[in-house]
């Protein structure tokens, strides 16, 4: 601990266009917290997204950020923080604050800090929401020209909706993500429908803790984990019963876990996805950084927006570019 860090926060509300939906249920808008620390002369900011289906909301986390402020004002640094705090959004926000800070103060791109190679652009997947069959093909249809697709399933007829957008996007390559949604009932008829489609990956098909039915059958596509991972300690869980990992800064807490994440997970096997919250170009930008090393890049949540922050990343087809300085890092 050392210079004083003063602590601001802001909670933004995002318009999404149209409505993102997931078994979970549909939502208007992205609500995100934004935290800011000052050392008089330079300021870092961080996004974050409080993960509902964990506990958070928006206030618990304010409140979690607002709690740092007398140890912000001894001198907590970003490597303090990681044992202040527990993993989760709002850690995050701070976390990513604390990088953008330090690039600010140095000078210097987050990427030379983190000792990185320099960033480039990356393929990034667009999600088509959970809907009808026929509004599901619609959405596919005016994506087909993108490379990559992540298709929400996690109701009943899912076999109809991933043949309905296999066959408006035929040239795209499918990732589907049915957000625990999914049962040991119909595991196998939705697995069988995804192999007829061509699918390439399936994201968490079960919910997290009733998952042993993954460890017990021949899996006909690669399977990562989303809700069932959130730090290393729940690596051990997951062997035998998922293929991949997707990796959110929400989840883990920031990117100083992330990273450490990432390597500890390619230690042990596991393919990486780098995905995200439906959030601003603020929060994807640490994750670009983050997805430099990942298998499958999932950064669309501005997309899914009426509009991004000002300054926010460059999109390009289906192409993800690295932030500017201005925007963060």
């Amino acid at each position: 601990m050392s210079t004083p860090i003063a602590l601001a926060h802001t909670v933004e509300r995002w318009p999404i266009a149209g409505s993102f939906g997931i078994s979970r249920g549909s939502k208007p808008e992205a609500i995100v917290v934004v935290a800011e620390l000052s050392d008089g002369e330079c300021r870092g900011r961080g996004e974050c997204v409080p993960y509902a289906r964990f506990g958070e909301s928006v206030d618990s986390v304010v409140a979690q950020i607002d709690a740092m402020r007398p140890k912000l004002n001894a001198g907590l640094d970003r490597l303090a923080l990681q044992s202040s705090m527990p993993p989760g959004a709002a850690r995050n926000a701070l976390d990513c604050a604390f990088w953008d800070l330090e690039a600010k103060r140095r000078d210097v791109p987050v990427h030379q800090i983190a000792g990185c190679p320099v960033p480039h652009e990356l393929t990034t997947a667009y999600t088509i929401s959970l809907d009808t069959p026929d509004a599901m093909a619609k959405a596919a249809q005016g994506a087909a020209s993108r490379t990559l697709l992540k298709i929400k399933l996690g109701a009943e007829g899912d076999p109809a909706r991933i043949s309905a957008v296999r066959a408006a996007a035929p040239r795209s390559t499918l990732i589907v993500d049915a957000n625990e949604g999914w049962n040991e009932d119909n595991l196998a008829a939705n697995f069988a429908a995804c192999v007829e489609a061509g699918v390439t990956l399936i994201e968490q098909p079960l919910p997290q803790g009733k998952d042993q039915a993954l460890g017990r059958m021949k899996r006909p596509i690669p399977v990562c984990a989303d809700e069932s991972v959130h730090d290393r300690a729940s690596f051990p869980a997951l062997l035998g019963k998922y293929d991949a990992l997707n990796l959110k800064l929400d989840k883990a807490g920031g990117l100083t876990e992330a990273m450490t994440m990432m390597a500890e997970a390619q230690r042990r096997n596991f393919t990486i996805m780098v995905g995200c919250m439906v959030a601003t170009s603020l929060a994807m930008a640490p994750a670009v950084i983050l997805a430099q090393n990942a298998s499958f890049v999932d950064l669309d949540g501005p997309l899914l927006l009426s509009k991004d922050r000002p300054g926010g990343l460059r999109y390009v087809d289906s192409l993800v570019y690295p932030p500017s300085p201005a925007l963060w890092g």
